[in-house]
């Protein structure tokens, strides 16, 4: 069921995740071993996928669970996805330098980068290959108790670390940042930092600080990025961002004036827009200008406003 009316690229995860029963090891093995489960693959954050029939996009090349167990050998890089009706979903993450797709999953599907892909997969399936990245980018960067340093052990289906050690149980981390899109008027503000490509505009954006509200981290960020003082804040939706684990906050803040300057340090450069202008942004560039891909919150956040005049 969609809980909202407008759904994110990398949201929308279709399966079960069946929390309840991640911490019974022995149904995970009954689920793992039966033939009846699927897993996706995942190769140095690139899930294994195949072309669809249309040969229009492309989708999960998924495997038989009992494969990736084997393909696994152990707990460790194994992960319990959750269960799409009655059928248990896993994945595998897979390493190294050599491409699978030329070994033991030749004939299978291609490893591809996710975010070159992401529009070309089904939306809940881009969401359930998000998923995973996020997940096996929290086991390769947290591999070792934060407590006291020895090498924790993988729990609840992938979903938990154990400390064997002093027995401290560390979760998946998720990092709110909030990107939001200023208006006066009938105008808008985007920014760049130069690192981005010739002519890349997009939203602004920071993380959220402990003890901090969404509305307050938003207003903070425009006053630190760009000068803004901020008057009213209102909610557009949330993306999961699996680079590596953040929560996009997508927020249009209304402000006082349509001045402000970037602090050369986060932003090299604002400009602010009318309603039209950023209409032609959105429809392939205006005055040098390109908007983020339609992957991105922050395009959808110029399209919300763009909508509302």
């Amino acid at each position: 069921m969609a809980l909202s009316a407008f759904t994110n690229i990398f949201a929308g995860n279709p399966l079960d995740r069946a929390s309840d029963r991640r911490p019974d090891a022995a149904w995970l093995a009954s689920q793992l071993a039966s033939p009846e489960s699927l897993a996706l693959a995942v190769w140095n954050g690139r899930p294994l996928v195949e072309p669809t029939q249309d040969g229009q996009g492309v989708q999960i090349a998924y495997l038989p669970a009992r494969l990736a167990g084997e393909l696994a050998g152990g707990s460790e890089r194994l992960l319990f996805l959750g269960l799409w009706k009655e059928t248990a979903v896993f994945a595998v993450d897979l390493e190294g330098q050599a491409d699978p797709a030329d070994g033991p999953l030749q004939g299978l599907g291609a490893f591809h980068d996710l975010r070159q892909i992401a529009l070309r997969l089904s939306g809940p399936e881009a969401a359930i290959c998000a998923t995973a990245k996020s997940m096996f980018e929290w086991r390769r960067r947290h591999r070792h108790c934060a407590v006291c340093g020895e090498p924790s052990e993988v729990k609840d289906g992938g979903w938990k670390r154990q400390c064997p050690a002093c027995e401290a149980e560390h979760f998946p981390r998720t990092d709110p940042v909030v990107i939001m899109l200023p208006y006066h008027g009938e105008r808008c503000m985007l920014g760049r930092q130069e690192i981005w490509p010739k002519g890349m505009f997009s939203a602004l954006a920071g993380f959220l600080e402990p003890g901090e509200s969404i509305e307050e981290a938003c207003a903070r960020e425009l006053a630190e990025e760009a000068g803004l003082r901020t008057r009213q804040v209102r909610y557009h939706s949330t993306q999961p961002w699996p680079y590596p684990s953040s929560l996009m906050i997508g927020l249009i803040a209304e402000v006082e004036d349509d001045e402000g300057t970037p602090d050369q340090t986060e932003l090299s450069e604002v400009r602010w827009f009318t309603r039209d202008q950023a209409r032609q942004i959105l429809a392939g560039g205006y005055d040098g200008v390109n908007a983020p891909a339609p992957m991105a919150i922050a395009h959808q956040l110029l399209k919300a406003w763009v909508e509302e005049g």
